[in-house]
């Protein structure tokens, strides 16, 4: 047996799971980021309490984040390196949006490559005339 070949039924919904993933753990990482900025540089003491939530809530998805990465990884057959650069992407602020757009843009390549080329006839049935029938016109009232 060959290596199986990457295709829509194998990959499922793992790429919008991590699509998900990536998009929400990256806002929260930079709403922490910015928090945690005006709280220490720029004096703003009362965000506190905001600031923990944050990074509890980065946290919890991040090990979302972690698991879906782990799930799309295994299914497109990534090598090891690669499925922890893309798991590490979830704790550098931003980095997150630009892993996810490189592996959407990777695994929609491969299976635009992956899929069968259409047939040349616009008909499923084999043999069907392919050409529009031409238009009737309308007969003009005479008058």
């Amino acid at each position: 047996m060959g290596t199986p070949t990457v295709t829509r039924s194998r990959i499922g919904g793992a790429l919008l799971r991590f699509r998900i993933m990536a998009f929400t753990t990256g806002v929260v990482l930079l709403a922490g980021t910015i928090a945690l900025i005006l709280k220490d540089v720029a004096h703003v003491k009362h965000m506190e309490p905001g600031t923990g939530l944050l990074w509890v809530a980065h946290g919890y998805l991040y090990l979302v984040y972690v698991a879906t990465v782990l799930n799309l990884g295994l299914k497109v057959r990534w090598p090891l390196t690669r499925i922890v650069l893309v798991m590490l992407a979830g704790t550098i602020p931003t980095m997150s949006f630009v892993a996810e757009h490189f592996v959407t843009r990777e695994i929609r390549a491969k299976l635009a490559a992956a899929e069968p080329a259409p047939r040349a006839s616009g008909s499923s049935r084999p043999g069907s005339c392919t050409r529009r029938p031409p238009r009737r016109r309308r007969a003009r009232p005479a008058g």
